[in-house]
């Protein structure tokens, strides 16, 4: 199966990497995060990612496009907005805005560029909604006439931050957004 792993970092992606090698699923990484800022921080995860492909032998597809403006505009003004609060007003909003920037691009570069499947790293994470990660790859997939492979990689949530530790891969500290990164912070500080 030639399968398109859409890859928000390398700690998430040592293990789910691993999980698919281990059903003779070699992927090609697919590197495209505007959410993550600020920028010194979407370098430091695009620039281990690299690494870690260099080091694995795994291809890497980089949509290396330093996000804020698309990412801001999408939250505070989507295309087809009705005059309620934008997606940046809610968490659950914002990452179901999130999940969808990422896959569809994912989901497109894949049937663009002749994959059988699309996944993503994001389900090895206990933090996110796999529920709606896995409903919004679906219709992606259904829309672009590609298939979502859905693997619950939680499990090895552990085992892969361990793993990237002991590499001594940049570890973040919140999920990648602005947002995410306030409040993150602001707990520490309250």
């Amino acid at each position: 199966m030639k399968l398109l792993l859409h890859s928000c970092c390398a700690p998430c992606t040592v293990q789910c990497a691993a999980a698919l090698l281990e059903e003779n699923i070699t992927p090609d990484l697919f590197w495209y995060n505007p959410n993550i800022h600020p920028y010194i921080e979407y370098c430091s995860r695009r620039d281990t990612l690299r690494q870690y492909a260099r080091e694995a032998g795994l291809g890497l597809v980089p949509e290396d496009e330093y996000g804020l403006r698309v990412f801001l505009e999408g939250l505070y003004n989507p295309p087809a907005r009705e005059n309620g609060p934008s997606a940046a007003d809610s968490s659950p909003a914002r990452c179901a805005f999130c999940y969808r920037l990422r896959l569809e691009k994912t989901a497109a570069r894949a049937a663009s560029e002749g994959y059988d499947a699309f996944s993503s790293t994001l389900l090895i994470s206990p933090y996110q909604n796999h529920e709606l990660i896995k409903a919004t790859a679906e219709t992606l997939a259904a829309r672009y006439g590609t298939a979502f492979l859905y693997r619950d990689f939680r499990p090895r949530f552990r085992a892969g931050q361990q793993e990237a530790r002991a590499r001594g891969f940049y570890m973040q500290k919140y999920c990648g957004c602005i947002f995410s990164e306030e409040e993150r912070y602001r707990k520490q500080r309250v």
